[in-house]
């Protein structure tokens, strides 16, 4: 018998293959997938059609999932506006990590990197305007506490916001913080914030620039004294003017309101205000309440009905600051 020639016998091998491969793929198989390992990721061929790397879907992927940052506006109706920071994968850091762990792209546990992206146009940047919310798109509600009479409602509150792990901002009026500075010490050393409400409660509207600069002034020392960097100034009762929102400057502080009110100086029953927070709170709100029996009854049920619908609850800086937050993982509608 003679050999065939190796060209022979490679085209017999050849042929041989093709009808193994219709065998195991059926005659309307059109193409063979074929899988190869690289250091760069995998890469896998369908007849003509060739899928990404690991390192190029990371990078397809990255452009998806980018959000851009918003830029703090003065608003029409809302005033000062706070921008928000976007977000953009770290396609580098990303790929490295989902190496070093040997996962495959659409993997549940994919461990994307994260960087946040700052907006080109930040609170500060925009001209002196009273600031009523936090940005719309920031999942975060805050606290604001007016304190200007009284400190009995304040022990079981503070236990309160303890056991739910909750800061708040404080406002504190000058006249009552002269008082109460040790109260307003066990306030800060539990982690909340204090902040500025005038000095004696007056309608700020009502006093010439020189009183409202005193009735600023004089609290703001106060906080000093306590180590306090303040931000923040509450005109009481919410009345102000052009002169207050200039007067609070001058002190490098922003005129802050607010967009939910508890309305809890009316002594509604505890429910009706667990409701109505329930009903109206969003993103990015300042809801206002004070130290009175209703707000103490009503804050555990608040702190439950904010967190039902995904928000988490910061102190007034954090909420109006642009710095990107994660919703919590299983609101509830």
């Amino acid at each position: 018998m003679r050999m065939k020639s190796p060209g022979g016998l490679a085209a017999l091998l050849a042929c041989l293959s093709a009808v193994w491969i219709a065998g195991a793929y059926g005659p309307l198989a059109p193409f063979v997938q074929a899988v190869k390992h690289r250091d760069s990721g995998i890469v896998a061929f369908r007849g003509e059609d060739r899928v990404p790397s690991l390192r190029e879907w990371v990078e397809q992927e990255a452009a998806k999932r980018r959000i851009e940052p918003s830029n703090a506006v003065n608003d029409r109706v809302w005033k000062a506006i706070p921008g928000y920071d976007g977000r953009a994968v770290d396609a580098a850091a990303t790929y490295v990590k989902a190496k070093s762990l040997g996962l495959l792209p659409d993997s549940a546990d994919f461990p994307w990197v994260y960087r946040d992206i700052p907006p080109a146009v930040g609170l500060d940047d925009l001209p002196l305007q009273p600031i009523y919310r936090g940005n719309p798109a920031k999942p975060m509600v805050a606290l604001m506490i007016n304190v200007a009479w009284g400190d009995e409602y304040l022990p079981s509150m503070l236990e309160t916001l303890d056991a739910e792990n909750v800061k708040a901002t404080f406002f504190l009026d000058g006249s009552w913080l002269s008082r109460h500075m040790e109260t307003a010490k066990n306030i800060l050393n539990r982690g909340h914030e204090l902040s500025n409400h005038a000095y004696t409660h007056p309608n700020m509207s009502a006093l010439d620039m020189a009183r409202q600069r005193r009735e600023i002034g004089r609290t703001e020392e106060l906080l000093k004294k306590l180590g306090v960097r303040n931000r923040w100034f509450a005109p009481p009762s919410g009345d102000y003017d052009a002169r207050t929102v200039k007067a609070a400057g001058e002190f490098g502080l922003r005129t802050v309101l607010w967009t939910l009110d508890t309305l809890d100086w009316r002594n509604p029953p505890a429910s009706a205000v667990v409701d109505k927070i329930a009903r109206r709170i969003g993103p990015g709100q300042l809801v206002l309440m004070h130290p009175t029996s209703a707000s103490r009854d009503a804050l555990k049920g608040m702190i439950a009905s904010i967190r039902a619908k995904g928000y988490r609850l910061g102190t007034v800086t954090e909420t109006l600051s642009s710095k990107r937050v994660e919703p919590l993982l299983t609101p509830r509608f």
